[in-house]
């Protein structure tokens, strides 16, 4: 599925965000921010939508309907309920939030003062309109949606813009958890992790990754000099104003024989974060480029994740597997094992098909159809069960 594509329309015009509807009948006081999918049975005299969506041929009468913009065929998925950025000026869409994904993500800034070495979405020049659709797009969302991550780049870099996204989605979200996925470094300022605390969102978790406990590693991953000790100093000022703090190790060829060394660490150290999660690596942007050096087959490090792992379980420390599919990994961490993929990016080796437990394991990711584990199999039913999963 994608997220992103262009439209053969285009015009002179400023980007925005619309809410996707295929009601005639809406109030017109809402048209104005949705657009309007429209078919051949779509009356001729229906106006006010800030935009109409329609597919090749959908329509006789498009015409009629200004600015009709014509959706590719990977966009066809849009409905009620979906919000889309438009670019007019080059046709790019972006579907900012689809009503009935179990999770999105806000995408609010392209730039980070990291440059991990297996970064999934490389760093770019800041980007002020990003965050201005960002920002438009959450009143256009649904009240019930059960969670939000807010995503770059690194979302700090925003400062108090960032604060001002939460409050918005607490005013306009109020049950939906926010997740924030941060590299903690601009947390150092304590200022900053006070207003996002006084915000006072019920739901807010600040995901922050720690990839060593040495500095001089940490500091090589993400390949910034002082990064471990104002990541350190992040962490400590969140939990200091009472945010609750997710600590994220990617897995690498770098770092896998530290796995039981870190949580070590964290235990000493941070033992007031609400969860650590051990990810598998995504195999695009500079891991697919950095390929021979960071890459490592789960198969690999089973015996490191597995004494990491026991050792945060052993100090009560909640512990999750993210991204590594159940025939990867020690049986014993199937407790652990978390669907973890966006469903948009997720897939099944053919392989797969003929395993019986599938639909309790993360799968893969789409950029691992050519990269991935060696142990890939189909699991028997009786494996499942034995195991208490």
């Amino acid at each position: 599925m994608l997220l992103n594509d262009h439209t053969k329309t285009a015009w002179d015009g400023a980007p925005f965000v619309v809410r996707v509807t295929r009601d005639c009948q809406r109030p017109k006081p809402l048209r104005v921010k949705e657009a309007l999918r429209i078919t051949e049975e779509t009356p001729r005299d229906v106006s006010g939508f800030r935009a109409y969506l329609s597919m090749p041929g959908a329509s006789p009468h498009t015409g009629l309907f200004q600015p009709t913009i014509e959706l590719p065929l990977s966009l066809d998925y849009l409905d009620e309920g979906d919000v889309v950025a438009v670019h007019p000026a080059t046709g790019q869409l972006q579907v900012a939030y689809r009503k009935n994904a179990h999770c999105n993500s806000l995408f609010v800034t392209p730039a980070c003062n990291n440059f991990c070495l297996m970064c999934a979405q490389p760093p770019e020049q800041n980007d002020d309109s990003i965050y201005s659709l960002a920002f438009n797009a959450i009143p256009l969302m649904d009240i019930d949606s059960k969670e939000i991550i807010v995503t770059g780049g690194e979302p700090t870099i925003l400062g108090g813009r960032l604060v001002k996204l939460i409050q918005r989605l607490k005013s306009y979200l109020p049950s939906t958890a926010v997740h924030i996925l941060s590299n903690g470094r601009r947390l150092r300022y304590l200022s900053l992790a006070q207003d996002l605390a006084e915000v006072a969102h019920p739901d807010l978790v600040i995901g922050i990754p720690l990839f060593s406990d040495v500095s001089y590693e940490h500091d090589f991953i993400v390949q910034a000099r002082g990064a471990f000790e104002e990541t350190i100093r992040g962490i400590l000022n969140a939990a200091r104003c009472g945010l609750n703090v997710e600590l994220r190790i990617v897995v690498t060829r770098i770092n896998a024989n530290w796995l039981p060394r870190i949580s070590q660490f964290i235990v000493r150290n941070l033992p007031f974060a609400c969860n650590v999660a051990f990810m598998g690596l995504e195999p695009t942007g500079f891991a697919k480029g950095n390929h021979e050096q960071v890459w490592i087959d789960p198969a690999d490090y089973g015996e490191s994740l597995y004494a990491a792992v026991q050792e945060l379980k052993y100090h009560r420390i909640p512990v999750s597997v993210y991204n590594h599919q159940l025939c990867t990994i020690d049986h014993r961490l199937w407790d652990s094992a978390r669907q973890s993929i966006s469903d948009w990016k997720n897939i099944y080796l053919p392989v797969c098909e003929a395993c019986s437990v599938r639909h309790g394991c993360c799968g893969l990711f789409a950029s691992n159809a050519e990269i991935h584990s060696r142990a890939i199999q189909p699991l028997t039913l009786s494996e499942w069960t034995s195991d208490g999963v």
